[in-house]
């Protein structure tokens, strides 16, 4: 069974880090990206921060206080989340374009973590 699995989520203060973990686990071929989406409430789920074979991308909200990296080889990203502030609260997903055998391309999401930004 293919997954990817989200930890690192929680309770910080205004100004505070976090750091998210999601490993990608299962039968699978390649990952031609992977990445973070979120989604708050009454708001559509959004891209974050996503690494693919050409760079890597961040929505304009989070640059200079977000790092999104790889870990190939074992198939793991992370999202370090400094300075969070409250509009970052958010179920995060952990997202993966990923070749599934005998499946083809897919769009592999997580279950979600939440952030939570208050004092």
């Amino acid at each position: 069974q293919v997954q990817l699995r989200e930890s690192g989520g929680g309770l910080v203060q205004p100004g505070g880090s976090l750091r998210l973990s999601c490993a990608a686990s299962g039968s699978i071929s390649s990952i031609n990206g992977m990445g973070w989406y979120r989604q708050a409430p009454g708001k559509q789920r959004e891209s974050v921060a996503v690494i693919t074979t050409g760079g890597v991308s961040y929505i304009d909200s989070v640059k200079g206080r977000f790092t999104v990296s790889r870990l190939n080889a074992k198939n793991l990203v992370y999202l370090q989340m400094n300075n969070l502030k409250p509009e970052d609260a958010a179920m995060y997903y952990c997202y993966a374009d990923a070749i599934v055998p005998g499946y083809g391309r897919r769009d592999l999401w997580g279950q979600g973590t939440q952030v939570t930004v208050s004092s």
